[in-house]
């Protein structure tokens, strides 16, 4: 089974003690390909670095609500430059955190609406963060009709769900489904149509519930997919196959893809 890991902060410097073990452990357990977001402009060149040096790595280019305060104005410009000029396949990690303490609402949204208009203006999706905003980035995404993406580590409601969905929105999923108590999450997963759903790690954060505390990455994105096969009551194949479907679309790569 090929699978593909659609948020990995595959950059952070927790990986830098053994970037390259990570990496063939990754492939040993089937990723074979990972999308790799920033979060700030001081990373951008760092993700471009680590996406050419590793195979099978995508980076994409944005600017992260938790890190709001480091973000300019000329960032977003920036940003355009960028986009114009190197290879992304997405927009992003953008998005709104109303979860973090004295959340700038006003400047958030600022800033994840000038990327939405890059989306549109370099026809890329959007890979979004939305936490405590659901409702929010739905407004903001109703005003740039045709744009497609994915909202990672979803967390909202199933009908706020089917709104994204009709907008052409997807969604991603990792550790946070493997843990019992997570409830709502789960039943969510368990609904949702499986043509609108990713798999993540979101190395090296959000570790799955067997290595709560340690840190995350893509070679244990098969226990995300476990956890979804028994919350689902489908094949392992059967959602390893149309999730990897799923991100080869939304994200435009073509790789080696078989059942």
């Amino acid at each position: 089974m090929n699978l593909i890991d659609s948020h990995c902060h595959f950059d952070d410097i927790r990986f830098d003690v053994d970037r390259a073990q990570a990496f063939e452990r990754a492939r040993q357990a089937g990723v074979i390909a990972q999308i790799v977001p920033a979060v700030t402009r001081q990373l951008w060149s760092r993700v471009q670095s680590v996406c050419r040096e590793y195979p099978g790595l995508y980076p994409a280019y944005g600017l992260h609500p938790m890190f709001t305060r480091q973000h300019e104005d000329s960032h977003i410009q920036a940003l355009d430059r960028r986009l114009a000029h190197e290879q992304a396949v997405a927009v992003g990690e953008c998005g709104l955190d109303f979860f973090i303490d004295n959340a700038d609402r006003a400047r958030q949204m600022e800033l994840f609406e000038a990327q939405l208009q890059l989306a549109v203006k370099y026809r890329l999706p959007i890979i979004v963060h939305a936490r405590k905003s659901v409702e929010e980035v739905i407004n903001s995404l109703r005003r740039f009709p045709g744009l497609r993406g994915v909202l990672h580590s979803y967390s909202g409601s199933e009908q706020q769900a089917q709104r994204l969905m009709d907008m052409g929105f997807l969604f991603s999923f990792g550790g946070p489904i493997t843990y019992p108590g997570a409830n709502r999450l789960r039943h969510l997963v368990s609904r949702l149509p499986l043509h609108a759903i990713m798999l993540e790690s979101d190395s090296p954060d959000q570790p799955d519930a067997e290595n709560r505390g340690g840190r995350n990455e893509p070679a244990l994105l098969g226990r995300v997919l476990h956890a979804m096969m028994e919350l689902r009551q489908e094949s392992a194949q059967e959602i390893a196959f149309q999730t990897t479907s799923n991100a080869m679309e939304l994200f435009g790569i073509n790789i080696g893809h078989s059942e």
